[in-house]
């Protein structure tokens, strides 16, 4: 299936999303390109000093960081292919440029069919081992806007669903804004119940299709430094 997967989830309100959304909402398995966006964050990071500390035990998992700025670069690039299982999926590498350091954040974001409700499943971190259901739905302006719902975590053979008062949601609105020649915004918050505001990034950025060297357009082709320390067909 090499529809593009945030078509296969909004259906027919993918026609609502604001023209250049749904363009750069349009990369499918095999079309021999990818996306890069370029930009500045207004914010980024973790604002709550104290929860620094605990975020650093986990940058290993390249999905939270400890660091908070403001006027960041970043970059992104967005791969669409079908994962070993099969999935339209779509798997994004951000680079986050802090004055100290580099941090990267990577997820990938399938089309699952295999239950009762299709719908998008995103693989958080290397080892998309942090699992997430998305809920999408569109504005009356034409934004997209995405919510994390039921979390998992998958340790081996375990299958450790987090309980909602632990659960971190995260809430994420992406538009076009016209003004000055036009350019994409985002805004990100991951919230935790117990301790508020865990993460949030809010800029904006160009984007622009590169093709793939030697125009490779294989549905399953994934670069070697965009590929995850593991893959996880479980939802």
């Amino acid at each position: 299936m090499n529809t593009p997967i945030y078509q296969s989830a909004l259906g027919s309100d993918f026609a609502r999303l604001q023209p250049e959304l749904q363009e750069y909402f349009a990369l499918a398995p095999g079309s021999g390109h990818y996306g890069v966006g370029e930009g500045v964050f207004d914010v980024v990071g973790c604002r709550q000093a104290w929860l620094r500390p605990l975020l650093r035990l986990t940058t290993g998992e390249q999905a939270f960081f400890p660091e908070y700025g403001e006027g960041i670069p970043f970059r992104i690039e967005n791969h669409a292919h079908l994962d070993p299982f099969g999935r339209s999926s779509l798997t994004a590498r951000r680079e986050i440029f802090f004055p100290e350091n580099t941090r990267l954040f990577q997820d990938t974001t399938s089309f699952d069919d295999s239950g009762r409700s299709p719908g998008l499943v995103d693989y958080v971190g290397r080892f998309r081992r942090l699992v997430t259901d998305l809920n999408l739905s569109v504005t009356a302006e034409g934004r997209l806007r995405g919510v994390s719902e039921a979390s998992r975590l998958f340790l081996g053979p375990l299958r450790i669903p987090l309980p909602a008062a632990l659960d971190a949601k995260a809430y994420a609105e992406q538009w076009w804004e016209p003004q000055e020649g036009g350019r994409h915004r985002i805004q990100v918050k991951v919230i935790q119940p117990q301790i508020g505001l865990v993460l949030v990034y809010a800029g904006h950025f160009d984007y622009r299709l590169e093709p793939y060297p030697g125009g490779t357009a294989s549905p399953g082709y994934l670069p070697g430094y965009a590929r995850p320390d593991g893959w996880e067909r479980r939802v």
